[in-house]
Order: structure tokens, then C-alpha cells, then sequence
């Protein structure tokens, strides 16, 4: 006897709601505390141009996600879109991507925000691998909670979270400008977006740090269930999130760069923010540079949970897991049982990163994995759209452009930045990076059989 099908909360995101989500998943003010001085220890002045670059690159993904979802609109995003183009296994890895990603951001996540809470109540445990570990895991549950609780109240949470990070990070911005504008420390020229300043290897090691600035804007598709027009507005919502991010980005580097030395950005870490925050502003209002990254890691984690749990919801619903990850509760229409794995995979991912020496090696080999993850089910999805629209996007050159020529150059390049950072990784990273998409392979095969079992079943 079929099975009803079980549906998320319906219509619940406004096209407003969607935006903020986009933006909070990728999490600025994070994203710019957690990797800056990664990226300017990487390539330098040509740091903005290779954001810029990568910008577009992903621009071209963004576009694919937004002309997939118009045709397919499923919680699962790029795994439902993959599967349907090119076949389940297919759609099985760059879902299990996702979910590998998402899982490993629980501890690159958590940590800022932990170091954060730790600069704030107690300095001298800010670097203390341990103390870390324990708030690290008090934010994962708190966060966890909110998202059970329902797609309303996280999505009001995160309004006035990200909010607070982008006033922040604007407000650092224009201060950086107008004290160092007449007497920068570096001053980045228009040279320096020239595509002649790079060479393929700079680029391509650039590059994999940049990518994960960007990660996370899709989480408006995964909720493209759950959101008013469901076609249309994740995906608009996507490219205006980008946007949005891309400008936070691009800015706050260069006002780095005009601020802040050589040592003090390599000094700095994970602090960038705060960093800059005091020597542009007075105390405690530099402190708002601590509260807005502790905000956007504390928002961002919110979105991989929810990217998460709508992937494995979707998985289950379709049978590529078991069905038990696709039970919702019953009061607030969320996949809880999605929910709680994850948190419970994060609890141990950031007991066991507290055996890694430095904060500074944890983020670092945590980016570097996730990078690599995201380039594989951002490829595939590219791939999908200039398939799926090989012959209706041959009617004009914009549909050419925008279905077929644009998505599928930037999967290319993801693919060569992930088969280039391989080598680069030491194996630690390898084996997260690597390792953690391939052993996907189990549980593909397990639910083959399972499936396979339950369709000999006779029916009554």
C-alpha cells in the first residue's frame, strides 16, 4: 500500500526571509574572520581580484541552481536535480557531498563562535583547544533546538543575526576607508585585477580558500519547499544573496589590506575582525567585532543544519536512505530525526578536533576539506543544467549564456581546482576531504540492497 507523502511546512519563507537566508549561509562576517588572512597569506594583494574572479565563477553555479529549481523544486536540491540528469548514483554522491560538508562545518562552525564567547567571558581560554571544544558544543545544542523547533522561529533568528554581522561589517568598512584612505598600509591598484598578475597555480591555490567564502548561499534552495513560490523565488533570492555577499567580500579585504601590516593580518588568524576592529575603532565598540562574528557563526551553523537535514529529509523520502530520516515531527513539520545526526555527528567531530595542536590548523584543514566537498556536488549540479537544457538553450544566445555556457565553465573550473588541491593537502585534509565523500559509497549500496529487499516484497 503506497505510503503519503510527507510534506515539509509549506509557503512558510517570504521572498525577504529567502535573502536573509542566502546571505547567512554563507556567513560574511565568518567566512571573512575564519579565512581572511588564509587567502592574503596565499596571494597576497591579489586577494580581492581573486574573489572578484571566483565570484563569477560561482555566479555560474548560482544560475544553474536557479534554472534546475524552476524545473525540479525538491528539498534535496543538487542531489534531486543530479539524480534526475544523470542517474541516482550520481545524485546519491553530490548529496552525500553536502551532507559530509555540512557535517565537517560543525566543527569549523563552531569554533569561532566559540572563540568568540571565549574573547568575551574568559581571554585566556581563547586558544585553549579544550575550552573550546566544550562551548563549541553548548552553541551546536542551543542551535539544534531552534532549528527542531520550526522554520519560522529560526528564520526570525536569523534576521536579526544577520543584520547585526552585516551592520558590523559595513560599519568597518567605511571606517577603514575613511581613517587610512590618504595613508593605506597596502594599497590595492587597479592592476591587481588584471588577469595577468596570476599564474594558473596562484590562481588555482587562491581560489579553493575563496570557494569557501562563497559555500552556503544554496541553502535557499534547499528550503525551496518550504518557501512562497517555490520555483521561482529560492533561486532569485540565491543570485540576490550573492550579490549581496560578494560586495561584503570583495570590500572587507581590500579595507584589511588598507589597514592592518603583514604581521598583524599573519598574527591575527581567526581575529581578523577583531583585529581591525582595534585600529579603527575605540574600545569596547571594537568588541561589536567579536559579537557580529560570533552572530554569523552562530547563523551560518543554523543554515548547515538545515541544509543538512532538508538533503538526508529529501534522501529518505525518496528511499536513498533509509525512510527513518524523513520522519517529521509532528507538531512542527521538521525533520528532526535529520536533525538530531547531524548534531550528534557534530558533538564528536568537535570532541575529536580538540586533539588537533592549534586553532589555527583546525580551521585550516577543516576549509581545505570543505572546499573540496563543495566543488564536487557544485560541479555536478552545473554539469546537470547545461544537460538538462542542451537543446531547449540552443533558441537565443542569453539562454545559450546563462543554461549552458556560463554553468558549465564554472563546473569545469571547480573541477580543476579540486583535482589541483589534492596534491596540495596534507593527509589529513586528504582524508576528511577525500575520504569522506568516497566511504559514501556504503551506504549507496546498502540502501540498494534495502530497496532492492522491500521491492521483492510481495504486497498484500
Amino acid at each position: 500500500m503506497p505510503q503519503p507523502k510527507v510534506e515539509l511546512q509549506r509557503g512558510a519563507l517570504g521572498v525577504g526571509e529567502s535573502v536573509i537566508m542566502g546571505v547567512a549561509g554563507t556567513a560574511p562576517a565568518f567566512s571573512l574572520a575564519a579565512t581572511t588572512a588564509t587567502l592574503i597569506a596565499a596571494v597576497g594583494l591579489l586577494s580581492a581580484s581573486t574573489l572578484v574572479y571566483c565570484g563569477l565563477i560561482m555566479f555560474g553555479v548560482t544560475f544553474a541552481f536557479m534554472h534546475l529549481n524552476r524545473v525540479i523544486a525538491n528539498a534535496g536540491a543538487s542531489y534531486s536535480w543530479v539524480g534526475q540528469v544523470f542517474g541516482p548514483a550520481a545524485g546519491f554522491i553530490a548529496g552525500w557531498s553536502l551532507l559530509v560538508a555540512s557535517a565537517v562545518f560543525m566543527v569549523s562552525g563552531t569554533t569561532p563562535a566559540a572563540t568568540a564567547t571565549l574573547l568575551l567571558v574568559s581571554p585566556a581560554h581563547a586558544n585553549d583547544t579544550t575550552a573550546i571544544a566544550w562551548v563549541a558544543a553548548a552553541w551546536l545544542a542551543l542551535v539544534g533546538a531552534v532549528v527542531v523547533k520550526g522554520i519560522k522561529p529560526t528564520s526570525y533568528l536569523q534576521i536579526l543575526m544577520t543584520v547585526i554581522e552585516v551592520g558590523v561589517l559595513i560599519i568597518l568598512i567605511v571606517a577603514a576607508f575613511i581613517e587610512y584612505a590618504s595613508h593605506p598600509v597596502h594599497e590595492v591598484a587597479w592592476r591587481t585585477f588584471s588577469l595577468a598578475q596570476f599564474t594558473p597555480t596562484l590562481f588555482a591555490t587562491g581560489s579553493l580558500t575563496a570557494l569557501f567564502f562563497f559555500w552556503g548561499w544554496d541553502v535557499t534552495l534547499n528550503l525551496t519547499e518550504e518557501t512562497e513560490n517555490a520555483n521561482e523565488a529560492p533561486g532569485r533570492s540565491a543570485v540576490a544573496a550573492m550579490i549581496i555577499v560578494a560586495l561584503l567580500f570583495v570590500f572587507f579585504v581590500v579595507a584589511c589590506q588598507y589597514v592592518l601590516t603583514d604581521d598583524e593580518i599573519s598574527q591575527s588568524s581567526t581575529n581578523i575582525m577583531f583585529t581591525l576592529a582595534e585600529k579603527i575603532l575605540p574600545r569596547p565598540w571594537s568588541y561589536l567585532a567579536i559579537v557580529a562574528v560570533m552572530v554569523s557563526t552562530v547563523g551560518t551553523l543554523e543554515t548547515q543544519i538545515l541544509q543538512f537535514s532538508r538533503t538526508m529529509f529529501a534522501k529518505g523520502r525518496d528511499g536513498a536512505l533509509h525512510p527513518r530520516y524523513a520522519t517529521l515531527h509532528p507538531t512542527w513539520q521538521t525533520p528532526w530525526v535529520a536533525t538530531a545526526v547531524v548534531t550528534g555527528i557534530g558533538f564528536v567531530l568537535i570532541f575529536l578536533s580538540s586533539l588537533i595542536p592549534t586553532v589555527t590548523d583546525l580551521i585550516r584543514t577543516s576549509v581545505n576539506a570543505i572546499g573540496f566537498q563543495v566543488c564536487c556536488y557544485y560541479s555536478l549540479s552545473g554539469f546537470a543544467c547545461a544537460w538538462h537544457f542542451r537543446r531547449t538553450a540552443l533558441q537565443s544566445w542569453h539562454q545559450f549564456i546563462f543554461l549552458i555556457l556560463w554553468p558549465s565553465l564554472a563546473a569545469a573550473f571547480l573541477v580543476f581546482v579540486a583535482c589541483y588541491s589534492i596534491p596540495t593537502f596534507d593527509w589529513l585534509t586528504d582524508v576528511i576531504g577525500i575520504g569522506g565523500i568516497a566511504i559514501g559509497i556504503i551506504p549507496f549500496y546498502i540502501n540498494m540492497r534495502r530497496r532492492t529487499r522491500v521491492d521483492a516484497t510481495p504486497t498484500i
